[in-house]
C-alpha cells in the first residue's frame, strides 16, 4: 500500500512538473504562461562563462558572460551587420523564489531601450537533458568545450520560427 501511494505520489510530481510543456520548433520548448518554471541556480550555466563569437541573425554576433557573483551571472550580446550596430542586449542568469530565469533588456545602437523601463523579456528555465538546458522558448547547447548552439524561437506575423546561432568560445 505504501509502495504503491509512492509510485503515485512520483508520478503525479513528474507529471506536474511536465505539465503545460510543449514542443514549440524543432529544438524549443514552450511552457504555459501560468507555469512557474524549474527549479535551479544560475551557475548551473557557469560553462557559459567567457567571449563567444559566430554568425546569426544575418550578421555577427559576440556573447560575454561574467563568473557567477551576488547570485547571478551577468551577459552581454551584439549583432553587427555590414559592420553596424544593429542591437545589444544586457542578460542576466538569476533565481527568483529558487526558479531559474535568463532575463534581457534589447537596446539600440544609441542604448535607448525596446523594452519599457520597468519591464524585461523573460525565459522561464523548463529542464536540463544531457547537454541541453530548456528555458521556455529558447534553448543552449553545451557541445564540447569550445562550441555553443543556441536556438531561439521568435514570431513574426504570426507565425514561428526558429533561429540557430552558432558560437565559438574565444576565451
Amino acid at each position: 500500500m505504501k509502495r504503491t501511494f509512492l509510485l503515485l505520489s512520483i508520478c503525479l510530481l513528474v507529471s506536474i512538473s511536465t505539465f503545460g510543456q510543449t514542443k514549440l520548433t524543432e529544438n524549443t520548448l514552450r511552457i504555459n504562461k501560468d507555469a512557474i518554471g524549474a527549479i535551479g541556480k544560475p551557475s548551473i550555466m557557469d560553462w557559459m562563462i567567457g567571449s563567444w563569437e559566430g554568425e546569426a541573425l544575418g550578421g555577427s554576433v559576440r556573447e560575454i558572460w561574467t563568473n557567477p557573483g551576488g547570485g547571478a551571472m551577468i551577459g552581454m550580446f551584439s549583432l553587427v551587420k555590414d559592420g553596424k550596430p544593429i542591437f545589444y542586449e544586457f542578460l542576466t542568469f538569476t533565481a527568483e523564489k529558487d526558479i531559474l530565469l535568463l532575463k534581457l533588456k534589447h537596446f539600440h545602437p544609441n542604448l535607448v531601450s525596446w523594452e519599457e523601463k520597468e519591464k524585461t523579456t523573460d525565459f522561464r528555465f523548463i529542464k536540463q537533458e544531457a547537454n541541453r538546458f530548456y528555458f521556455s522558448g529558447l534553448t543552449f547547447e553545451k557541445v564540447g568545450n569550445d562550441q555553443l548552439h543556441i536556438f531561439l524561437a521568435l514570431t513574426r506575423d504570426g507565425k514561428t520560427h526558429e533561429e540557430f546561432f552558432k558560437m565559438t568560445r574565444l576565451n
